[in-house]
């Protein structure tokens, strides 16, 4: 039986998530000790770690925030400038640009920002798709990896010691305590929690005829080259009281666009709108874990005060884990298309990475599914 917080909607299923004698999970229980915190303190202190890092000639830029002109980003960025840096956005390409998220990226140039963007070879990040779905159930690794191996090898080369991230994700939804109170994203982050699920860079070598020259997006730099600059990124929602809602009222009112209906496979309308794949990407880890992105985001305005657990539980099962037909409105054969995998192929790999134990079968272990595709949980809630 699946047990889901008391509080809000997560499950245990979650990797890293636990659930206390209470009934609690850890996310919430890191949201509440954000009551207590000295917020003005910290704000203190990010000014101080802004002072040691700013360039006092001008002859470089400040810092580095890695963006894609999506909700958070263009805020951390925005946050910066106001803060009086002076910073390089760098953006590493997603691997199925929308048009809205093209739309926002040109927009938070015009905010008045130096940009950098960097496409990584659109040949071998197919067939790291390919890999990352077919190996390890993520047709998104190559994406993640990049995020954050190339505005960090970046860094090292332009000689720009400091890195602004926006949350860390082992607070915002659930992980170990010593991660979630982490304020700096370093390689150790990056190896446990970036996203590479066991498959490590090193690994893609030979596969597909991929050799290590193709590989260099993703590839973190050595300690040796870090250790040259100094280079250490720092998650500016330790030191900023944290929420993507408001983080898209404050870059809405600098231009951003968002979806005109609430995106699939999600609860909202402003977030992830810069890949196609995501919803691919997101639904692999509803076959895995029994819950979506419409968990955690409901999770997230659960522990706000925004929603009640009971309305965000009727959310939750109208629109989390839905078969991914299509994202931002792209079908998912166009999806599929470049990587050469048809739906029924498709099918058949969801349904290996699918957790049975999770989801109703049928008298032979057979997965059930209505018309639809769309999967059942064994259980909705704590019933």
């Amino acid at each position: 039986m699946i047990q889901y917080c008391k509080r809000c909607v997560m499950p245990n299923t979650k990797p890293d998530l636990f659930i206390d004698d209470q009934g609690i999970c850890n996310a919430c229980r890191n949201y509440e000790k954000r009551q207590v915190v000295d917020w003005d303190s910290r704000k203190k202190e990010l000014h101080q770690v802004l002072e040691r890092y700013r360039n006092k000639k001008g002859s470089n830029w400040d810092c580095i925030v890695p963006g894609s002109g999506g909700k958070d980003s263009s805020y951390q960025a925005l946050k910066i400038k106001q803060l009086g840096m002076n910073p390089l956005i760098i953006t590493s390409t997603t691997c199925d640009l929308s048009d809205l998220g093209r739309k926002n990226i040109e927009n938070l140039k015009q905010q008045g920002f130096d940009y950098l963007e960097l496409s990584a070879n659109p040949v071998t990040r197919r067939k790291l798709n390919r890999i990352g779905l077919t190996q390890v159930g993520d047709i998104s690794w190559p994406e993640h990896v990049a995020i954050f191996t190339s505005p960090v090898r970046l860094a090292v080369q332009l000689k720009i010691p400091l890195l602004i991230w926006g949350e860390n994700s082992q607070n915002e939804y659930g992980g170990p305590a010593t991660a979630a109170e982490n304020n700096v994203l370093n390689r150790r982050w990056l190896e446990e929690f970036g996203g590479l699920l066991g498959l490590r860079v090193s690994d893609m070598i030979g596969l597909e005829g991929i050799q290590a020259k193709d590989l260099i997006p993703y590839t973190y730099p050595s300690d040796e080259e870090l250790q040259s600059v100094g280079v250490t990124g720092l998650f500016l929602g330790y030191f900023i009281p944290w929420d993507g809602y408001s983080n898209v009222l404050y870059s809405q009112a600098f231009g951003l666009q968002t979806s005109p209906t609430v995106i699939e496979g999600s609860a909202v309308n402003y977030e992830n709108m810069d890949n196609h794949q995501m919803g691919i990407h997101d639904y692999f880890k509803y076959l895995k874990f029994a819950f979506g992105r419409a968990s955690d985001l409901v999770s997230l305005h659960i522990r706000r005060g925004r929603l009640t657990r009971e309305d965000g539980m009727e959310m939750i099962r109208k629109l989390d884990g839905k078969f991914p037909w299509t994202y931002l409105g792209k079908p998912i054969e166009k999806i599929l298309e470049p990587l050469e995998i048809s739906i029924e192929e498709f099918i058949k790999i969801c349904d290996r990475f699918t957790n049975k134990k999770l989801f109703v079968t049928d008298a032979k272990g057979n997965l059930v599914k209505d018309k639809k595709g769309n999967l059942q949980k064994i259980n909705e809630d704590n019933i």
